[in-house]
């Protein structure tokens, strides 16, 4: 590994072709190849925990290799991916499940008739998603599987297909750190946008694609319970051998943004404003509403012992970030003091002798580098870890100050 260079299989890029762990893409995510290179040492039945869960990607690791995976998110929709890429499927189930989908294309061909008539998500700017026919086919599929008769871990599986399939469809871009919308459809999809039975063909090879990854037999297992990060003594989780984690960098990015159109078509979401009440309960706030209760919101103490260093930073963020600058200021404090709580409930988590893993980039706001890294080390060992190191995993993009670190200490 050549720490200057971008290094795609340490990234989301690495997940798309390794079963289960491709189910969804979350820019964000980190590579399965990163967390089973350091999962692969421990025995089997060690706990492996992950208090920002994500996509799940330890978790299933960890269950790959025989641990016991337990993660905490503070996002439903992710709690629920998460358990259902870590569930075990029994073949009879399996078997029901792919009986069920001719019936399905069929009960959602003929629903696409009513489609004008048909519950569709409030998803702003809707028609801009998806064409009317994608968007037919679409609201057929929705009302089909809720008219399918089958268990819950089945209509998982089913869910997740259909979210692949409403994501393929789209108009969606993936062409910078996040998702965005092109302004016309691709000509590579053009086809099946108007195309209400190619939309419900995609969903039928989508559904096979996901029942055969989910047929590999997992050794150990995975539990995602929704909680929040600065607070895992309320989990009720067991002591972990590993903590390991990628948690949301310090570059104000909404994790809501990129769920948004499975997190509507599955109704975690309904307005708005849930998105932006959940984007407030990220690690320093994001987006939405978090804007406003930002500029209302003052530290209630320092972060020892980087309270100088992050003063001064902030301090220059804010004067060079015109209108925008005291916000970002803002946020950048709140995310450390977050971080903070973090730490100590963490260093409480781990066994002794066990070890903490943060894989986390550092960022720069007007010209000015927040040292993520450095600022994680300084803060594990106020804790209370010892033997912290901090080592380069890869260079982020093509600015020189932007990298991915590991950032790693042990519990006494």
């Amino acid at each position: 590994m050549n720490p200057q260079q971008q290094n795609s299989y340490l990234t989301h890029r690495a997940n798309a072709g390794a079963g289960r762990h491709g189910w969804l893409r979350l820019t964000p995510a980190y590579s399965v190849r990163l967390v089973r290179e350091r999962t692969g040492h421990l025995p089997a039945g060690a706990v492996v925990t992950d208090p920002f869960s994500g996509t799940g990607t330890t978790i299933l690791a960890a269950a790959e290799h025989g641990c016991d995976g337990r993660a905490v998110d503070v996002n439903p929709f992710l709690v629920w991916l998460g358990n259902a890429k870590a569930a075990r499927y029994p073949a009879a189930l399996l078997a029901e499940t792919r009986a069920s989908v001719p019936v399905m294309a069929a009960h959602a061909a003929a629903w696409t008739a009513e489609a004008p008539v048909l519950w569709a998500p409030n998803l702003h700017n809707i028609d801009r998603w998806w064409s009317p026919g994608s968007l037919a086919a679409l609201k057929g599929l929705r009302r089909a599987l809720d008219e399918v008769c089958l268990p819950a871990p089945a209509l998982d599986l089913l869910g997740i297909a259909f979210c692949r399939t409403a994501i393929a469809v789209s108009n969606a871009a993936f062409n910078h750190q996040s998702m965005s919308l092109r302004t016309a459809p691709a000509s590579a999809t053009a086809d099946a946008a108007d195309d209400c039975a190619g939309v419900i063909r995609r969903f039928a090879a989508e559904t096979a694609g996901v029942l055969t990854s989910a047929e590999a037999v997992l050794p150990g297992a995975g539990r995602v319970i929704q909680g929040d990060a600065r607070d895992l003594d309320a989990g009720g989780l067991p002591p972990c051998d590993l903590l390991l984690t990628s948690p949301p960098y310090v570059n104000r990015m909404s994790y809501i943004r990129e769920l948004r159109p499975y997190m509507y078509w599955l109704r975690f979401l309904d307005r708005a404003s849930d998105a932006g009440e959940l984007d407030w309960t990220a690690i320093g706030g994001t987006w939405g509403i978090a804007t406003s209760r930002l500029n209302g919101w003052a530290p209630d103490g320092t972060v020892a012992p980087i309270d100088g260093e992050l003063r001064e930073v902030c301090t220059l963020i804010a004067r060079d970030g015109g209108k925008n600058g005291p916000l970002l200021a803002t946020y950048v404090t709140k995310y450390f003091h977050d971080m903070s709580a973090h730490f100590a409930t963490a260093f409480r988590h781990v066994k002794t002798g066990g070890q903490a893993t943060y894989i986390i980039g550092n960022s720069t706001f007007y010209g000015h580098v927040v040292p993520a890294e450095r600022w994680y080390s300084s803060l594990l060992r106020a804790t209370g870890f010892t033997d912290v190191r901090t080592s380069v995993l890869r260079k982020r993009n093509s600015n020189l100050a932007l990298y991915e670190y590991e950032v790693t200490g042990r519990r006494p």
